[in-house]
């Protein structure tokens, strides 16, 4: 400012054009630094596997993993998952004691296991294979994906209804666990058997019914860079092969 009064004239006038800036009161505008954000290990390690999976020329054993039920059936699938959830171990304890009470005392026996999904992938696979279960519910995100990349398959062998849902931590919350890779229906109440029969025909329709069209390679997209040279080049291919049928 002080600068700024000497080279005035008498007039009042400024030598230089320009508004004065006072940076220690001026907010400074909002950047997007998230590129600049050092991110936990986790993080970063899930952007590169998505980034990776794009990248890389996927199987269609693995590619269809990535094909997944639509929102309005996972509502209704997620919706029948939370009737049968199994018992926790409070309820486990209360049913047990209660059969004891009851053999001791020589009564009528209480009322039996309920039905519920069965989870655990050795279980389900059991399950499949003796044509027990009902309709099979698969993670999407398992990892390592071997564990289940082969359940699809016996499915489809066994004439089992199967689908693949979006959220390993989804399907464990059912089970009170963590993660679940996947679960299984082995039968559903009376009053169930309408909606259950609607998904079932729902989930035959869209993956079983559709072995083919999952016959097919995923990834193989790159990046916005490396699409733009590709696109440059054959620019530059196409050029020269125009400028030679001219000549």
């Amino acid at each position: 400012l002080l600068c700024i009064s000497l080279l005035r004239g008498r007039s009042g006038s400024r030598s230089f054009s320009g508004s004065l800036r006072h940076f220690a009161t001026r907010t400074q505008p909002k950047r997007d630094v998230s590129r600049f954000v050092r991110w936990p290990k986790n993080v970063r390690l899930q952007r590169q596997r998505r980034i990776l999976y794009t990248r890389l020329k996927t199987p269609p054993a693995i590619n269809q993993f990535t094909r997944t039920v639509d929102k309005n059936t996972a509502t209704e699938l997620f919706k029948l998952l939370s009737k049968y959830r199994p018992e926790s171990k409070e309820q486990k304890k209360e049913r047990r004691e209660a059969e004891a009470a009851a053999k001791e005392a020589k009564t009528a026996a209480p009322a039996k296991k309920p039905q519920t999904v069965k989870s655990g992938i050795n279980h389900i696979a059991s399950l499949v294979e003796n044509k027990k279960a009902s309709l099979v519910v698969i993670s999407h995100d398992v990892d390592p994906i071997e564990i289940v990349v082969w359940l699809p398959a016996l499915c489809r062998k066994m004439d089992v209804p199967y689908c693949i849902v979006k959220g390993k931590a989804r399907l464990g919350q059912v089970v009170y666990k963590k993660t679940a890779t996947a679960l299984a229906f082995t039968g559903v109440k009376k009053e169930d058997e309408g909606a259950f029969a609607k998904l079932v025909d729902s989930v035959k329709s869209n993956f079983n019914d559709r072995y083919d069209d999952f016959k097919k390679w995923g990834g193989g997209i790159m990046g916005s860079k490396s699409q733009e040279r590709t696109r440059q080049k054959e620019k530059a291919v196409a050029r020269e092969a125009a400028k030679r049928m001219q000549a």
